[in-house]
């Protein structure tokens, strides 16, 4: 199902707001518990399928996301950097990958939004088929303050008919968090966007041209699942204590890519212990030891 989508990356952002912290480290290799943030998304897009990835990140970083990330291959996967030179909003993806994506689909991932619930990669999945089938698909977060992000107005039928930006008076308390699916027509779209008052491309634009082509789709994540919008260090260290308490309570290592890798059959046993042993010191490498010999 996933042979023609690829996945986006998009971990260009400065981090301002966590600053001094990420003066020496950009912001999405930044630890949220025990791994960088942007492990997160990775394992999402690994377990939709998906194993051609484009990182997007700023110029300054390529060497240490390369360092870190490498080509993909011993992952079976196949990692490309590209560079985003200045922040013109999260569409601006589309256009940066371009000839990477070529005529696929794709789902764009933002690098500080994490996911939990043991139902999520199930709902990914559903989100990226609703996709293939009708061109464009979202997430649909419930939340209590709507009224800070792109809110989703929906008829009787759950059916999605408007989207407001940070609207004074919410018509429901469906947010989009940061996850979006769009067929090939997405980079030819963003060339009809305008830039917002703020001077950025806006991706609720890029929705909306979706929703009036009558090919968006909506994915609703229901209370099981948790979500943080890690761009602030109190809203890291929140995340970063519900995917510690997340992983004892279920004894899983959320945000590892690599046991993604492994039970999505693209690399096997003694290929993970191999990179496994690379963090022998570390409770990530006994994680993944431990976790292979009870296999």
């Amino acid at each position: 199902m996933t042979k023609n989508t690829k996945g986006i990356l998009l971990a260009a952002g400065k981090g301002t707001r966590l600053m001094p912290a990420t003066l020496p480290l950009s912001k999405p290799l930044l630890p949220l518990y025990d791994k960088p943030m942007i492990y997160y998304p990775l394992e999402t897009l690994i377990r939709l399928g998906i194993k051609e990835i484009l990182f997007i990140v700023q110029e300054n970083d390529i060497p240490v996301f390369q360092n870190t990330f490498g080509t993909g291959k011993e992952l079976g996967l196949t990692f490309q950097y590209e560079i985003q030179k200045f922040q013109k909003g999260i569409p601006d993806a589309y256009l940066i990958a371009k000839d990477f994506l070529g005529n696929s689909s794709s789902v764009l991932a933002l690098s500080d939004n994490i996911f939990l619930g043991e139902e999520y990669f199930d709902f990914a999945n559903d989100a990226l088929e609703k996709m293939q089938v009708l061109g464009g698909s979202i997430f649909g977060l419930p939340v209590l303050d709507p009224e800070k992000f792109g809110v989703i107005e929906l008829n009787s039928d759950n059916k999605i008919i408007g989207i407001e930006e940070k609207p004074l008076v919410p018509k429901s308390n469906l947010i989009i968090p940061g996850f979006y699916f769009f067929d090939n027509k997405a980079t030819e779209l963003v060339k009809q966007l305008k830039p917002s008052k703020r001077g950025e491309l806006e991706i609720t634009d890029l929705i909306k041209i979706y929703l009036h082509q009558g090919r968006l789709d909506l994915q609703i994540l229901d209370n099981s699942i948790q979500w943080h919008d890690a761009g602030s260090a109190e809203a890291m260290l929140e995340a970063s204590i519900k995917v510690k308490n997340f992983e004892k309570k279920h004894n899983k290592k959320i945000g590892s890519y690599e046991i993604a890798a492994y039970e999505m059959g693209l690399i096997n046993k003694e290929q993970l212990l191999k990179i496994a042993k690379k963090y022998i010191k570390a409770d990530y490498g006994q994680f993944i030891i431990n976790y292979l010999e009870s296999k």
